[in-house]
Order: structure tokens, then C-alpha cells, then sequence
């Protein structure tokens, strides 16, 4: 059988892609690698699935550092709005949270593939599971997609929704990549993006297990000439020390922050008791102080830290640890109390890209059309989500770009004759 269009990767821009257009009446055909799309929706956000963020389209695109510009078409043409009322649609009530982070009220993910699954099945679209190898073209246009088999696939049109390369056990190999670069297509190196740290690992693996919470997080680069150099990065919230570094939500932000880590030195400071100004806190040092005057320094913390986190203090905090509490001078409390406001770590690069959240990189957009997502090079050739060289910081807004891509892609191709 000949499909108009071939979807490959079934994962969130290509199941909404396939659906899309199938809906408009094409022989749609959606190529999964995986015993069934959608793994690695699957387990996005902690297997809860953050859909998209409930704001502007300008906020969209001010989170989204790497390819904002040529996404503002396709965000535009669906909108966050768009998006949550599409779900609504299909039948999968949405709230929002902490950060107009938007999540299915069932704080499930799986809710989500399986919406989109329905959607696809409804429109007429054909899953089957199978890896394209490549892309054939004639006379400078898609005519056929070649799976590993060497079967062919006579079509059209083809959509590359295959992913980036982080998380490859869900399939996201850089499969698309090789198919786009030997159909002449520029690759922009991809490098990960929303992952964990690598950092001090004197330090960090000290605490291995320990997770901070509520606590306020600033990342400087230490290379910035400026003398009051301003953080790249400040929020609020978790993070989690490991045996390599850090990591939690906290840390997964920063991340996309810190894009240059050939030419750029990092360094993380954490606010341990970010409720408390200089004076407040300096109060209650004395009050503990007060409370435990006849004790060694190192067992008159308890109250101030966790006791995993402790000897790490006492150890940077320069007071031995057997100083009575009542000896310790204003100047070793001073140092404490900036140590508590001002915990240092210094950053020694990534984790693998295996193990970021997002990949940064991919097909160059100054060779896709923003408004269509179809490529400059070679006609009836889409590209739609993380297989572009686009990617956002975490609250909902990858998926966005995921969705508008795909819608953008979805409804151009069905204006054509495919």
C-alpha cells in the first residue's frame, strides 16, 4: 500500500503529526521503532507528563534559548491555550501547578500517549512498528522511506519526528540526524540539556542521598569580566546531592543555563535558609548557640542542617570541630552564617547526554521553513520536535515546542497536494 505521508517516531510530535493529518483526510502511516509510541512521554515528568505551560506565547518563547525566533510562527499557531484545550478535547482533564506548570489531573502520563493514541486510531492513522534507514528522493523531492528490512515505502511526503539523543532506551537513538545529514541537511552537534552535574565531588559525595528542599539556588559564571558578576540562574525549590555531583529540579533548570562549559567556568551557591536574611539568621545562630553552649561545635548543628550534611559544614566552616559552642568568636560565626547563606560548589561539567532530560542541537532551522516545518532542501520533507535545533528550559515549554511543531507541520502538509 502507498501512504501520502510517512511519520517516523511515534513519540509526542509524531503521534499528534500523524493524527493531524490523517484527519485531513491522508493515508498517514506512523513508523515506530518501539513495541509502542510514545516511551518516552511516558516518562516525562516523573511519569506525570508537565503538557505544557498556561501562558503568553511571548512567555513561551522568551524559555526557549535555542531556536525561540524561528519557533514563533509555529508556537503562535498553537498555543499553549491551544494545546490545553486540545487535551480537553480528547477527553483528559488538565490542572496547573507551581509555575503555570500545566499536568493531567490524573497525574499520570500515560493518560496522555493514550489520548493521543485514541486520536491517531480515530483519524485513520496505520501504526506499525519498524526503523527507517532513510529517505529516497526524486527529482529533489520525498518519493519513498527505507526501512532496516530494505523494504520500501513508497510516499509523498515523510516526517522526521524521530527525537534527539537523550534517553536512548526510549528510542531516541539520533536516528533523524543520520537520515537528515545524507539528504543534505546541516546537524548542529547535539549536547545535553536539562541534566545533572557533575561538581565537587569531595564535596558532593559526602552527602550522596541527601535532598535539599526549599532552598534558593544561583549559578555564576566565573569567567564573566564584570566585578558584580550576576548569576545566569536563580530559582527556588529542590535538588539532590549524588555520588557524581547534583541533580533534582533544581539542577535540571540550571543546566540549560549553563550552555558553554568548553570556554565557561560555573559555580553553584546554594541559600540554605533562604527565609532568613543576614540578621535573622546571625538571631538564631546565637539562640542555638545560646541552647548548646557546652557542646562540641560538631554536635550543636542538629538543628540548623541534616546530619549527613553536618560534618560537611563543620569541616568548610574552618572551626574545629571540638571548639566549645561557647568559645566560638564572632568571626567564626560570621563565616558560618555565610556558609549557611552561600554553600559553594564548583561545577566540573554534564553528565552524559544519555542522561539528559532534552537534547540541544539537531537539524539547523535556517534550512526549515519556520511557518511549515518542511525543509528548504528537499520537498515533502517535515521535521517536528526534538529532532530540530530547538529546546526550551523545563515548566512544560519542550512539549510545547513538540506540539506546535507538530501542529504546524500536520496542518501545512495537509494544504498541499501530497
Amino acid at each position: 500500500m502507498m501512504f501520502d505521508i510517512v511519520v517516523i517516531g511515534g513519540g509526542a510530535s509524531g503521534l499528534l503529526t500523524s493524527a493531524i493529518s490523517a484527519e485531513r483526510g491522508h493515508r498517514v502511516l506512523l513508523l515506530e521503532k518501539n513495541d509502542r509510541p510514545g516511551m518516552k512521554l511516558r516518562i516525562t515528568g516523573k511519569g506525570r507528563c508537565n503538557v505544557t505551560n498556561d501562558c503568553t506565547v511571548r512567555e513561551v518563547l522568551d524559555s526557549i534559548p535555542t531556536g525561540g525566533r524561528f519557533l514563533n510562527s509555529a508556537v503562535s499557531g498553537f498555543t499553549p491555550k491551544d494545546v490545553m484545550a486540545l487535551f480537553d478535547k480528547l477527553g483528559v482533564p488538565l490542572k496547573t501547578e507551581r509555575g503555570n506548570r500545566v499536568f493531567p489531573v490524573s497525574d499520570n502520563a500515560a493518560d496522555i500517549v493514550s489520548a493521543l493514541r485514541r486520536y491517531a486510531d480515530q483519524t485513520g492513522v496505520t501504526v506499525r512498528k519498524g526503523t527507517a534507514k532513510s529517505i529516497r528522493t526524486n527529482d529533489g523531492g520525498v518519493s519513498a522511506v527505507i526501512l532496516s528490512s530494505e523494504e520500501r515505502i513508497d510516499c509523498k511526503t515523510a516526517v522526521l519526528s524521530t527525537g534527539g539523543v537523550s534517553y536512548p532506551l526510549t528510542g531516541s537513538t539520533g536516528d533523524g540526524y543520520k537520515i537528515a545529514s545524507e539528504l543534505g541537511h546541516k546537524i548542529i552537534p547535539p549536547k545535553a540539556s536539562l541534566v545533572p552535574l557533575e561538581a565537587s565531588p569531595e564535596i558532593c559525595s559526602r552527602m550522596q542521598g541527601l535532598a535539599l528542599k526549599n532552598v534558593r539556588l544561583s549559578v555564576t559564571d566565573m569567567t564573566a569580566k564584570s566585578s558584580g558578576k550576576k548569576p545566569v540562574f536563580e530559582d527556588f525549590g529542590e535538588m539532590l546531592f549524588t555520588h557524581f555531583g547534583v541533580s533534582g529540579p533544581l539542577i535540571l533548570s540550571a543546566s540549560a543555563h549553563m550552555r558553554d562549559f568548553q570556554s565557561k567556568k560555573y559555580e553553584i551557591s546554594i541559600d540554605l535558609k533562604p527565609a532568613l536574611d543576614d540578621k535573622k539568621l546571625d538571631a538564631r545562630l546565637l539562640r542555638d548557640f545560646e541552647k548548646y553552649a557546652n557542646r562540641d561545635f560538631s554536635n550543636a548543628l542538629g538543628d540548623l542542617a541534616n546530619k549527613t550534611m553536618i560534618p560537611v559544614l563543620v569541616d568548610l566552616s574552618a572551626i574545629p570541630p571540638d571548639t566549645k559552642v561557647n568559645s566560638i568568636t564572632r568571626q567564626q560565626r560570621a563565616a558560618l552564617l555565610n556558609l549557611l547563606k552561600n554553600f559553594k560548589i564548583e561545577v566540573i561539567g554534564p553528565r552524559p547526554i544519555e542522561e539528559a532530560i532534552i537534547t540541544s542541537g539537531g537539524v539547523d532551522v535556517r534550512e526549515i521553513n519556520p511557518t511549515t516545518m518542511e525543509s528548504k532542501i528537499i520537498k515533502g520533507l517535515y521535521f517536528t520536535g526534538e529532532v530540530i535545533d530547538a529546546d526550551a528550559y523545563t515548566g512544560g515549554f519542550n512539549l510545547q515546542i513538540a506540539w506546535s511543531t507538530a501542529y504546524a507541520a500536520g496542518s501545512h502538509i495537509s494544504e498541499r497536494t501530497v
